[in-house]
C-alpha cells in the first residue's frame, strides 16, 4: 500500500494486501500455507485475537485437536472437503461457517481437486505464534517447497500456543477414505 495512504488511515487502523502479510509454509500433513492477517504484535488492540487464512493442497488435512483456552471461527471462502468436529462430518464448501467453542475436536480435510481454503479467526490470539514456529516463511510468488515433516517438539509447541492436550484417538483421514 502506498505510503501517503497509510498517513491518511486514523490512529489504531490497520490495513494490509494479501502481499504484505506474515506467511508460512505449513508442515505435512496440511501441506499448505497460512496467512497471518491480524494478531497483537501487528497492531494494538484492545481484545486480542488472531485472524488470517489456510490453504489445503488437495489431499492435506488439519490433524484433530482442541483449543482449551480459545473459541475458533472459520468461513470457507474457497474449495471443498470435510469437517470432523466431536466425530461427526460436515461438507465443507465455500460459504460455511463453523463456530468451535472450547474443547471441542475438531479436524479440517481437503479431499478435493483444488486448494481448500479457509478464514479462521481465534479468540484470544495464538493461533499465528503456532503458524510462525512450525511453518517456513512464504513470500507471493515462492515455488511450492517439498512436503516438509512437523518439528520434533511439535506436541510442547501445542501446548505453549493454543492447542488443548494431545488427542490420543485422534480420527485419522486416510483410514476414512
Amino acid at each position: 500500500m502506498e505510503d501517503a495512504t497509510k498517513s491518511a488511515i486514523p490512529a489504531g487502523v490497520h490495513v494490509s494486501g494479501p502481499n504484505e502479510r506474515e506467511s508460512y509454509w505449513q508442515p505435512v500433513p496440511a501441506n499448505g500455507y497460512v496467512d497471518v492477517a491480524l494478531a497483537p504484535h501487528i497492531v494494538p488492540m484492545e481484545s486480542p485475537f488472531g485472524m488470517g487464512t489456510q490453504s489445503l493442497a488437495p489431499g492435506g488435512y488439519v490433524r484433530e485437536h482442541t483449543h482449551d483456552r480459545n473459541e475458533e471461527a472459520v468461513y470457507i471462502i474457497e474449495g471443498h472437503g470435510r469437517a470432523v468436529i466431536d466425530g461427526k462430518e460436515f461438507p465443507l464448501v465455500p460459504d460455511t461457517a463453523i463456530f468451535l467453542p472450547k474443547n471441542v475436536r475438531h479436524m479440517f480435510i481437503n479431499d478435493g481437486d483444488t486448494k481448500l481454503r479457509w478464514v479462521w479467526l481465534i479468540v484470544p490470539n495464538g493461533l499465528e505464534d503456532f503458524f510462525r514456529q512450525i511453518g517456513k516463511p512464504r513470500k507471493p510468488g515462492d515455488r511450492v517447497p517439498s512436503n516438509f515433516p512437523r518439528p520434533e517438539n511439535v506436541l510442547e509447541i501445542e501446548r505453549q500456543t493454543v492447542f488443548g492436550a494431545d488427542l490420543k484417538d485422534k480420527f485419522d483421514p486416510l483410514k476414512q477414505i
